[in-house]
């Protein structure tokens, strides 16, 4: 059935291939980018993959020697402020993301800052209240393949001090174009590989189901589940090859697509908590909950897992699973494709990932304040949400 009303938008320019890492300096020339900033971390510059990103540029009159690498783990106020102060005192004039989502979401707060005129990310939290200043070129190399940020319209930005993160939601942070080179996510390690890969199946299994889903929306998750069940434990045994990386890497984008037009779901109302409370990383979290909301959510979205099964499980077990049984074949595929991964080390218990039961209360109490929570198809109590912790410890 169709929504009475929904938006979808996704101006980002994709370019997925071997090789696709040498049509950055075309793009950001067109652009008319002279100057660009590269945001990355100490990691990469130490991998190789940065060196592999200023390598493209040779020949090219555009000049790559301002690069910021000391990026935290988590995104943070305090990074953006100060790249930001760089960006100015350089005279840069474009910015081009090296990372994951931490990279991607400092890189989003900087055009924010730059674009607005302040010198102040908080001067800009919240939701689509940022009015269409100059544009500052923006180009987003993932080297990850989970979050999407490459593609959606959010960032969460952690204020240290506060001890919280925060959400910036607004089509300016969407980037000009995105790079999905398999090149650039080759030096993933297996649990990392697994983590990223379990977060992008996440947001499309969420995307597909949230209150606020259309059609658009649901036909990318669909594709990136697709993708996701037949590619990521091929990725995760062998990381070197191109077709495995580079399907990720597009299921990730779909993904991240379907949840930036639509919503996510109770998995992300929780695991940001766990994430605040307890500071389980993100992937992590996804991982451990996902079987058991999709179990909270079964009444409710039973014919909605019996259309995933198609896609999560393939055309055979579709076929074979009679109609009123698929939603529940769904999750118990869910359960044991994410229990493969075990094997790599990916926890898929609240207590292998150093959750103490104490803290158990103080997540519920976070998540139904989550405004993810929203958009669920079941509104969760404290209390259900303390049993759906319990069932994951």
């Amino acid at each position: 059935m169709l929504p009475k009303y929904y938006e979808f938008l996704n101006s980002v320019k994709i370019m997925s291939g071997i090789k696709a890492l040498e049509n950055i300096p075309h793009e950001l020339n067109m652009l008319g980018a002279k100057k660009p900033i590269i945001l990355t971390d100490a990691i990469l510059a130490k991998t190789g993959a940065l060196d592999k990103l200023v390598k493209v540029f040779s020949g090219w009159d555009i000049d790559v020697s301002e690069v910021y690498t000391n990026i935290p783990p988590d995104s943070s106020i305090k990074a953006i402020n100060e790249i930001a102060g760089i960006f100015k005192e350089k005279g840069c004039d474009a910015i081009i993301a090296l990372g994951g989502g931490s990279v991607i979401d400092t890189a989003k707060g900087l055009r924010v800052v730059i674009e607005q005129g302040g010198d102040d990310i908080m001067q800009y939290m919240g939701l689509e209240c940022l009015p269409r200043k100059t544009r500052v070129p923006f180009a987003v190399i993932p080297t990850t393949s989970g979050t999407g940020s490459e593609c959606t319209n959010v960032a969460v930005i952690a204020n240290p001090d506060k001890n919280v993160k925060m959400e910036f939601v607004s089509y300016d942070l969407l980037p000009d174009f995105t790079v999905l080179d398999p090149e650039m996510t080759k030096t993933m390690p297996p649990k990392i590989t697994a983590n990223t890969g379990v977060d992008a199946l996440v947001h499309a299994v969420e995307a597909y189901t949230c209150l606020q889903k259309n059609p658009l929306s649901q036909s990318y998750a669909f594709a990136a589940i697709r993708l996701i069940t037949t590619y990521l434990p091929k990725a995760v045994l062998d990381g070197s090859n191109d077709e495995y990386r580079l399907a990720m890497s597009n299921a990730a984008t779909m993904a991240g697509i379907a949840f930036s037009n639509s919503m996510v779901g109770i998995v992300h109302a929780i695991g940001h908590a766990l994430g605040g409370v307890a500071h389980v990383p993100h992937g992590t979290a996804m991982s451990i909950l996902l079987p058991h909301c999709m179990r909270f959510n079964l009444k409710e979205l039973n014919s909605a897992y019996g259309e995933l099964l198609l896609p999560l499980a393939g055309a055979e077990t579709y076929a074979k699973t009679p109609k009123e049984e698929r939603g529940a074949k769904a999750v118990e595929f869910v359960t044991e494709f994410i229990k493969q991964f075990e094997a790599v080390g990916l926890p898929t218990t609240l207590s292998a990932a150093g959750v103490k039961e104490e803290q158990l209360e103080a997540i519920a109490e976070t998540a139904i304040n989550d405004g993810a929570s929203l958009v669920n198809p079941i509104t969760a109590t404290k209390e259900q949400v303390i049993e759906i912790l319990k069932a994951a410890f």
